[in-house]
């Protein structure tokens, strides 16, 4: 079946602010239920750009902060502990390789010696205690300590310089030292008279000097922390300016404001984003521009043209009626070639006042004289003046007050009718009900409907539904015209084949006229 369209109508050039963003109050009060871009402006994102810049700053500045603590404490940690084994090692050799020429091997002698050298311990306190086969001496009440271990006696007792080894009990560090008591003889050097001495010291001065580097790197990171976030958002604040500036200039040009520009300040990555954004919308309304331009005159073209034909088409549709009264005495080929005129002349004029009403709305210039009517007696109306209501099957309750412009919609059911009458097969039928707050107006025919790869555009101007069809009775406007004049209205109109077959238009006004929905919420 082939169906009469045209393309879908546009709405006329879009009118630009020249100004480079809206204002505050103006973004605030738009009534469409459109995003604002104030509110855009002001929104916060939990894990924004801003957020993540800012926690990979801190995480930054926390793992080098804990790199360089941790590396501090090792080598300090290193430091105090060898300057007290360094110094207590040597102390102890020193005193052991003193006295050792005078060491007895008698218990008591042996435990006096002990004390001497305990008494001359340093950095911190000793306590010595003295092995020697299964004997055993300490400068202290027990003979024998816990914290030396099996590997500092077997070093101890193979080498002649001693060993030492930390050990830590029961949570307490201790440095034990093992010095063997060793002879002189001239060509065998240095021997082991099998004496070993220890000592044993308890590194806890040592020990919490460890423990408050520990205490001030971790004091210290926490507010280091706290000052690195001010540089952070200063840094977050920087690199965030121009990216928000784009959004909103985006946001503006999405608006229509194609003069829109962003400053571009220093000379980094940013600025030449900046910067490629501006000549990106430079170009863009430039070609918008002309287009707008080329639109224009097109619309100009067609206005002008209809109304230049407008006086020569009303004389030739006036010598055709009296040729067509005439037709009757002339010979039968040119009766039809009279009759031929005539028709075409008639087709002629309906193309040029569609296209004077198309170019009315691509100006913007169409406009409605709103009533409040019947809609049921309109719609009776339109199918009387046009000889329908004996073809149209009519389904019109009584007492729909509608506010629409009568003429407007009277063009809007002829249209729907007549394209359903010349492509569909009767009967036709002719539906009204309200739906919410909107009148609903369904024309339906009992035809083969609307193949599908044409329903998309369907209301296009000039759309050939079937493309070995290069005429038709219509002037394949009359679609868009009724897509126009329902958008006019504040309403809808879509085209459907019914489960049953047969195409079916509806309609969709709302009852108040236009804004009315708005006006009902409101």
């Amino acid at each position: 079946m082939a169906r009469a369209a045209g393309p879908e109508s546009r709405r006329g050039p879009r009118r630009f602010a020249r100004r480079a963003a809206p204002p505050a109050a103006e973004a605030e009060a738009r009534p469409d239920g459109a995003a604002r871009p104030a509110a855009r402006a002001r929104r916060i994102v939990p894990f924004g750009l801003r957020t993540r810049l800012v926690l990979a700053f801190l995480l930054v500045a926390a793992v080098s902060a804990g790199t360089t603590a941790a590396l501090t404490y090792r080598e300090a940690r290193s430091a105090v502990l060898r300057s007290a084994q360094d110094t207590a090692v040597a102390s102890f050799r020193e005193q052991v390789q003193t006295l050792a020429p005078s060491l007895p091997v008698e218990p008591d002698s042996l435990r006096e010696m002990l004390f001497v050298i305990a008494s001359k311990s340093k950095p911190q306190p000793w306590i010595v205690f003295a092995e020697y086969g299964s004997l055993r001496v300490s400068s202290s009440d027990s003979p024998t300590s816990s914290v030396i271990t099996a590997d500092l006696r077997r070093a101890a007792l193979t080498t002649t310089h001693g060993s030492f080894q930390r050990v830590v009990k029961d949570g307490v560090p201790y440095l034990t030292v093992g010095v063997p008591v060793v002879v002189r003889n001239g060509s065998a050097g240095r021997l082991p008279t099998g004496l070993v001495l220890f000592a044993v010291m308890r590194m806890t001065e040592e020990q919490a000097n460890v423990d408050a580097l520990v205490s001030a790197a971790r004091d210290g990171a926490l507010p280091g922390l706290a000052v690195a976030l001010i540089p952070a958002l200063l840094a977050a604040r920087s690199v965030l300016r121009p990216v928000r500036e784009l959004r909103g200039a985006a946001s503006s040009m999405g608006s229509g404001r194609l003069d829109t520009r962003i400053s571009v300040r220093g000379r980094d990555e940013l600025s030449d984003l900046a910067r490629t954004f501006n000549e990106s919308a430079a170009q863009l309304q430039r070609s918008v521009d002309e287009l707008q331009r080329a639109e224009a005159r097109a619309r100009r073209f067609a206005s002008d043209v209809s109304h230049e034909l407008r006086t020569p088409l009303a004389g030739m549709l006036a010598v055709t009626e009296v040729l067509d009264e005439d037709a009757g005495g002339l010979d039968p080929d040119t009766a039809r070639a009279v009759r031929l005129i005539s028709t075409e002349t008639g087709k002629l004029a309906v193309l040029v006042e569609d296209l004077m009403e198309i170019s009315r709305f691509d100006a913007r210039a169409a406009e409605l004289n709103t009533d409040e009517v019947d809609a049921a007696e309109t719609v009776r109306k339109t199918l009387h003046h046009r000889h329908w209501h004996d073809r149209v099957r009519a389904e019109l309750p009584d007492g729909i007050r509608v506010r629409l412009d009568p003429r407007r919609f009277d063009v809007v059911v002829a249209n729907l009718v007549g394209n359903a009458l010349r492509h569909g097969s009767e009967p036709v039928t002719v539906r009204l009900s309200v739906r919410g707050e909107l009148l609903v107006t369904e024309v339906a025919d009992s035809g083969a409907g609307i193949r599908p790869e044409v329903l998309p555009h369907i209301f296009e101007r000039f759309y050939k539904a079937d493309a070995a069809r290069t005429r038709s009775a219509g002037s394949g406007l009359g679609l868009a015209i009724t897509q126009e004049n329902v958008r006019l209205h504040g309403g809808t109109v879509r085209a459907w084949n019914a489960p049953d077959g047969g195409a079916v238009f509806t309609v969709e006004i709302p009852l108040r006229g236009p804004g009315g929905a708005q006006e009902a919420m409101a």
